[in-house]
């Protein structure tokens, strides 16, 4: 993905985790000429968390953001929103997840998390969103026992940040 950081814009803000607060990011780049912004913890977990999920887990939502220079329109973001809500609210909670960053812009939404199990996850996203419409998403899984994909966006980030 080619992508160019433009703009850090917050740089800490306060998340809840199990009681603990944790330092995070709000940054923008830009791709295709379009802004897309991510929002996450700039910090890896501790090497006992990470061992245990070595599943990189990405929740895709494709909108058309034509309109909206990329963005989802109000009302779709508010379902990207509640579907985000529902995922923290009810399986990371649990500890069958770990959120690691979140994106949005240029016609794609995407929600991203380090899972052990593709079969607990699966069984518990599916509890967590019963009564729930249908969401227009897709879920891919990747092996990353390193946490890579991670530490390239936080790379990128700290890169950004020391221009």
């Amino acid at each position: 993905m080619n992508r160019v950081i433009a703009t850090l814009l917050g740089i800490i803000f306060a998340m809840t985790a199990n009681a603990e607060e944790e330092k995070g990011i709000i940054g923008r780049v830009y791709e295709d000429g379009l802004p897309v912004i991510y929002k996450f913890v700039n910090e890896l977990p501790q090497d006992s968390v990470r061992s245990n999920l070595s599943w990189l887990t990405v929740i895709s939502w494709k909108y058309d953001g034509e309109s909206n220079n990329g963005m989802p329109l109000n009302d779709e973001n508010q379902s990207m929103i509640v579907l985000e809500d529902a995922i923290e609210d009810h399986i990371e909670k649990d500890q069958v997840l770990r959120h690691v960053y979140s994106r949005t812009g240029n016609n794609l939404k995407e929600l991203v998390y380090y899972i052990h199990d593709q079969d607990k996850f699966l069984e518990a996203f599916n509890k967590a969103l019963s009564g729930h419409p249908r969401y227009p998403i897709e879920i891919n899984f990747y092996q990353d026992a390193e946490w890579e994909d991670f530490k390239r966006l936080l790379n990128d980030f700290e890169t950004a940040a020391n221009k």
